[in-house]
Formats: C-alpha cells, structure tokens, sequence
C-alpha cells in the first residue's frame, strides 16, 4: 500500500506541472493576441518584437515545466522498479542540457513556433503598410 501511495505522490506533481504547462501556453497565447491585437490597430511595428519577448519567454518556461515533468516522471519509473528510497521526491538537478531538449519537443516548437510564425505575419503586415 504504501508503495502506491508513493507511486500516487509522485504522479499528483507530474499532474500539477502537466497542468502548469498547459496554463503557461494558455497565457502565451492570450498575450500574444493582445500585444498583435494592439499592435495592428495601432499600426506600432514595436509589438511585434513585444510578441516575441513574450513568446521567448514563456516557451523557456514551458519547457523548464516539461524538463522537471520529465524529471519525475523517471523518478515514477525508478519508484516502480525498487531503485528510490521509499517516499522520496527528490530528483536530479535540471540541467540546461535537458530545458533545451524539451525546448526541441513537439509540444513547445509547435505552439510557440506558430506563434512566432503568427508575430511575423503581422510584423510583415504592418511593415508593408
């Protein structure tokens, strides 16, 4: 029993960084419509390079959430081999090596590349007016 238990602790924090995850790309979203928004409306060709800090910036921090998911996730795997001391959390330290490997994932080159693609259109827009 208490191996499920650890077993269940561990996937209640890969549950809240899944969903942490899925909040940052929400609000990724949401502002980078509201800066290109503002920005066609108001003919600033500056939003655009707003929306890409923007975009920079929460795709970094969705994939430090996939590079700490991925963390327990194989903290999950060694629990259930035997290979972790009973009700442990503790996991190896997030290198930068494994951020930008799930910054190459498909889950964040998708959502923030179109969203890039998305700035750049709009840039291209507003340069051409």
């Amino acid at each position: 029993m208490s191996t499920e238990a650890h077993l269940q602790m561990i996937q209640a924090v890969v549950s809240r960084l899944a969903t942490q995850s899925t909040t940052v790309k929400g609000w990724c979203v949401t502002v980078t419509a509201a800066v290109l928004g503002f920005g066609v409306t108001t003919t600033t060709p500056v939003a655009v390079l707003i929306a890409g800090y923007v975009i920079a910036a929460f795709a970094m921090l969705d994939s430090y959430y996939l590079a700490l998911e991925r963390a327990y996730r194989t903290l999950y795997n060694r629990a259930v081999a035997g290979g972790v001391p009973p009700w442990t959390l503790t996991i190896e330290r997030i290198a930068l090596r494994d951020v930008v490997a799930a910054f190459r994932s498909p889950a964040v080159v998708l959502l923030y590349g179109a969203s890039l693609l998305a700035a750049l259109g709009v840039g291209g827009f507003l340069l051409s007016r």
